[in-house]
């Protein structure tokens, strides 16, 4: 066995799965190394599900072979099998009268033989898996009376008490609020990390698969788009082409979705940098405006999410000062521009030129709208101090905006 092999937990060899003599999934090749995070990504109906209940042996393979640390899944013995391996699905338990201690403890049946008896070991072993996933005080809470996100970290204490090598989960994130689903996916990542465990988990998170996954594999329309590294995989035409958006885009240097709006009810110019735009942009966009914006710096968050957009955009390369020559490029932006928005920029010696955008726009009778103070205003651009509209707030300075549109179209 080569070093590669040491290190691999699970493999696919040209896999092809289904129900009752349909083919779901073909031809699937892929390899799982130990201790990794693998998430499965795809649109609905395309087959995530009935990999992962393959990959369980929860159903045969139509064709191929699935091994596990180098042996057929198919010839271990169940027993054996559920201690290297411990499956986590979405269907609702129906919980009886269980306490969270007992729920728990049925997952050491690969340890406890026929009868089942609980030894000292069996015992620590559930209070383990509940401490790992910060659960300990339920432990003696009757199963129906959880959360749904208390219920979920109970499930994935009952895999854990198996003391598995690998944890299959369909879904763990589903219908759970942002607390708990951000409290799952730290758990599954601290299992990787601290207890090598390898995790496989079908998500609908594009953003979350991008930050705890070593690894993703994109499944559409009954097979399988490709897998590797985050990193190399989820770029903006291959999320797009996964999940065929219209209107959204994905971009990997955020790690998020930015969703586009109509842009049918005026262009604004926002002068910004620094980040001190982004939210601006996301504002305007749902709110249904079009947005022009620069001087950016093209390492700045504002680029990443004016560019995300679909926003018009001047910039410069990073470390540079912005020059003439892109103060008049902006200002073309400006005079097609309904009203400008200065975002409070902080201002250096890169993009100090940028305030000649404000002064351009008072020029044009164009309303300028502010975040900064009057004070402030008048310390760097004395000239408008008095022309500009002043706003505490960025929700102030989008009603003075959508009023001042619905006034003068």
């Amino acid at each position: 066995m080569n070093a590669a092999e040491n290190t691999r937990i699970l493999k696919a060899s040209n896999l092809s799965m289904g129900y009752d003599g349909r083919i779901v999934l073909s031809s699937v090749n892929l390899e799982l190394q130990k201790g990794s995070f693998v998430s499965l990504l795809g649109p609905n109906g395309a087959g995530k599900t009935t990999l992962l209940r393959t990959l369980a042996r929860l159903i045969r393979p139509v064709l191929g072979t699935v091994y596990l640390n180098g042996t057929e899944l198919s010839s271990f013995k169940q027993d054996k099998l559920a201690r290297l391996l411990s499956v986590v699905l979405t269907e609702r338990t129906s919980p009886g009268l269980f306490s969270v201690f007992e729920f728990v403890a049925l997952g050491r049946y690969p340890h406890t033989g026929f009868l089942g008896k609980l030894t000292l070991r069996d015992k620590k072993a559930v209070m383990d898996a509940l401490n790992q996933v910060n659960a300990r005080e339920l432990v003696h809470r009757q199963l129906d009376t959880l959360s749904d996100g208390e219920r979920q970290k109970v499930l994935v204490a009952r895999a854990l008490a198996q003391e598995p090598e690998l944890i299959l989960l369909d879904e763990p994130t589903l219908h759970l609020d942002l607390k708990h689903r951000m409290e799952v996916m730290g758990i599954l990542q601290r299992l990787c990390r601290d207890k090598g465990i390898t995790v496989v988990a079908s998500l609908h998170d594009v953003d979350i698969a991008a930050k705890v996954s070593d690894q993703v594999v994109l499944v559409k329309e009954g097979s399988v788009l490709g897998w590797g590294p985050p990193e190399e995989m989820l770029d903006e035409n291959k999320v797009s082409a996964l999940y065929d958006f219209n209107g959204a885009r994905f971009n990997p240097a955020l790690g998020s979705i930015e969703i586009r709006g109509s842009g049918n009810r005026g262009t604004i110019f926002v002068i910004a940098g620094m980040g001190s735009g982004a939210t601006l942009y996301r504002m305007l966009v749902k709110k249904g405006f079009s947005i022009c914006t620069g001087v950016l710096h093209s390492n700045d968050l504002d680029y990443y999410v004016a560019s995300s957009l679909e926003g018009e955009y001047v910039s410069v390369s990073p470390m540079l000062p912005v020059s003439i020559g892109e103060i008049e490029e902006a200002q073309a932006l400006v005079e097609k521009s309904h009203c400008v928005i200065d975002a409070g920029f902080t201002l250096g010696s890169l993009n100090c030129l940028n305030v000649r955008l404000m002064i351009s726009a008072v020029e044009m009778n164009k309303p300028v709208f502010t975040l900064r103070s009057r004070s402030e205003i008048e310390k760097i651009v004395p000239e408008i101090a008095s022309s500009v509209i002043y706003c505490s707030t960025k929700s102030s300075l989008m009603t003075g905006i959508i009023s001042w549109i619905e006034q003068n179209g």
